[in-house]
């Protein structure tokens, strides 16, 4: 494929951002002209950031699915979609071309028709890492249903409340999954997110571990089963539904500040453009090459690029089920090296843990293959960038440092790999399209004097294509959670940095969302979990740095009135079973890693919790906590500062 909209130099970035601002409708449209649309749009853009209401390419009609399936098949036909790397070593990886890919999704598609699901509908995906997941999500997206992927390692509790948010009458999961030494029985989460459920019409069922499981007569079917019936009928082609360009494409869940999941919903058209134009642009793509994304497509960077930026790029996606430790830390140098891999694309966390295994786990591996390595989820150390730069792309590949959000849909700010400037540990310019400012607390945009670094809260003044649309059922909440705060403006919720070549640097969340392991927890949701403990009687949850994980959770908890007192058994064990809980309700990865036992909270006389100065306790900066005069009981900090973990 030939991408007219490729930038190959720095000129050419600084021409095609001054395009993009001056006239942000011209500048899409021209994008927008390289895809397969059934019918045109009317009009480029519509916007209101105080509503919020943005539309982009109205009465454009297309299906996202012929964008990255139909319209290769010709050229592209029999080159790799995908190569999927299973969890263990010595199992075949798989390779499934452009054709044959075409040829399942539309499968599957009959399939979903077959059980009752219609335009519009929503499906749950719960799935591991195998092939079938893209191929679920593809196949909703071709006949018109909403598609909520959720993430293989929440629980039961996480899926329910989604299921009930989305309203969502359709689940397509795995008996089990494997990642690294573990199976994850994904069947029977689902059958307990189910107990009490009247909605869910049908499951369908994708046979991975053989896991043992119960299938409920006329609720549960094989996807096996479902796809051979098709087969046998001799489907091989199923048309795409044409949809607006501003229907819902999926709705992915993201922690709030509040307890209850927020649905990010993503349009069709806007999407698919903006995803296609960041991963050619920023990855620098070219065709034939293969990309290495790391991340799980329960998580918008699976989504964005494994799946619909690749794909619609015609370029080559390879997905990974298991875990780069597994079975040694040198697992994704393997697959690097068995693959040829091109583009290689992971979080700084899975790159500090690497790090610790020294290099020995790189030797004799063959990386020489690698021409762009990129980093994604947080921002990266300066010690974990120079290490990624020499030691696996040899100091020969630009890493690009990709920042963005579930709400964006695709990077807003990162080097385009070998075009722009690199700087370690900054995410360096904005996207053409995405217009950038700092504010200070009151929303007045902070400019810099001559040649100082000035920092703020990061905000965008108008809208890119894949900016999220809405909250699902909730709209008000997507007013206030994104644009209330500064009125027409769409606030990050990050604080960042620019320097004195408008380079910016992400210093992280300002407000009770924590980035661990690069994927978002509300601090509430944690929070909302511990205090279903039956002996917690409050709880605070707040971030503290960690070398690996970027942040990891510290909870301070009021165990049934003082643990002192506590007849249950020692501390370790009433830790254990919140830890348990915690689990339970959301999944392994809210689990905090510090939980002290406290008697009480530091409260200001209304009763709010501080935790400004439970953040620097659990940071150990307990000489500046600032003015604990005005708390209830002053003396609470204290007790809690001597009994710090």
């Amino acid at each position: 494929m030939h991408y007219p909209y490729q930038i190959k130099n720095l000129a050419e970035y600084h021409a095609a951002y001054q395009r993009s601002i001056e006239d942000p409708a011209a500048f899409w449209a021209s994008v927008a002209e390289h895809f397969t649309w059934r019918k045109k749009w009317d009009t480029t853009l519509e916007w209101n950031f105080n509503e919020p209401d943005v539309k982009w390419f109205q009465g454009g009609k297309l299906n996202i699915t012929e964008n990255c399936l139909d319209r290769h098949l010709e050229k592209l036909g029999n080159q790799p979609a995908i190569i999927w790397e299973p969890n263990a070593p010595d199992e075949q990886p798989r390779v499934i071309t452009y054709k044959k890919l075409h040829e399942k999704v539309c499968q599957f598609t009959q399939v979903l028709k077959n059980n009752g699901v219609k335009k519009g509908d929503r499906v749950c995906l719960y799935m591991g890492m195998i092939p079938e997941l893209a191929i679920a999500v593809l196949a909703c997206a071709r006949m018109g249903a909403i598609h909520s992927v959720v993430f293989g390692g929440f629980s039961a509790q996480s899926i329910s409340d989604r299921l009930q948010d989305a309203g969502a009458e359709f689940i397509v999961t795995c008996d089990g999954a494997f990642r690294g030494g573990k199976d994850i029985p994904l069947k029977n989460i689902i059958d307990d997110a189910l107990i009490g459920n009247q909605t869910i019409k049908k499951v369908i069922v994708c046979t991975r571990t053989r896991t043992p499981v119960s299938m409920i007569k006329g609720r549960d079917v094989w996807w096996e089963d479902e796809m051979k019936q098709v087969e046998e009928q001799g489907i091989t082609y199923v048309e795409a539904e044409e949809m607006d360009a501003e229907d819902p494409l999926f709705i992915l869940y993201t922690s709030g500040s509040t307890g209850k999941p927020k649905g990010v919903v993503h349009t069709c058209g806007g999407y698919m453009v903006y995803a296609n134009y960041t991963f050619v642009n920023v990855f620098q793509y070219q065709p034939g090459q293969i990309h290495f994304c790391t991340a799980d497509i329960g998580w918008i960077t699976g989504h964005t690029y494994i799946t619909y930026g690749p794909l619609s790029a015609g370029a080559t996606t390879l997905i990974f089920e298991g875990i780069p430790t597994y079975p040694n830390a040198g697992r994704f140098w393997d697959i690097i090296d068995k693959h040829r891999v091109n583009i290689f694309y992971t979080a700084p966390t899975a790159i500090r843990s690497l790090m610790a295994f020294g290099n020995a786990p790189l030797e004799g591996k063959d990386l020489s293959t690698l021409e762009v390595l990129g980093t994604v989820g947080e921002p990266i150390n300066e010690e974990a960038w120079h290490w990624y730069h020499e030691q696996v792309g040899k100091k020969r590949c630009p890493i690009v440092d990709t920042w963005w959000q579930t709400e964006t849909g695709g990077c807003l700010i990162s080097n385009l790999a070998g075009v722009t400037p690199e700087k370690p540990s900054w995410a360096t310019l904005p996207m053409p399209g995405v217009q950038l400012l700092l504010v200070d607390e009151n929303g007045n945009e902070k400019l810099a004097e001559g040649d100082e670094t000035i920092s703020g809260n990061l905000c965008i003044k108008a809208p890119w294509p894949s900016i999220l649309r809405t909250t699902y059922g909730d709209h008000e909440r997507c007013r206030i959670n994104y644009f209330a705060t500064y009125p027409g403006l769409y606030f990050t919720g990050d604080g960042a940095l620019r320097d004195k070549d408008g380079f910016y640097r992400i210093t992280g969340r300002v407000d009770d969302v924590l980035n661990v392991s690069g994927h978002r927890i509300g601090t509430a949701e944690v929070e909302n979990a511990i205090n279903m403990h039956a002996g917690v009687v409050e709880s605070a949850v707040v971030g503290f740095p960690h070398p690996v994980k970027g942040q990891a959770i510290y909870a301070f908890i009021i165990y049934q009135g003082s643990h002192q007192q506590n007849t249950h058994g020692s501390d370790d064990l009433i830790k254990s079973d919140i830890l348990q809980t915690v689990t339970r309700v959301i999944g392994a990865i809210a689990k905090p890693d510090k939980i002290q036992l406290v008697s009480g909270l530091p409260k200001t006389r209304s009763g709010k919790i501080m935790r400004r100065i439970l953040r620097k306790i659990a940071e150990g900066e307990t000489d500046n906590l600032g003015d604990t005069t005005t708390l209830l009981d002053p003396g609470v900090v204290e007790e809690i500062m001597n009994g710090k973990l």
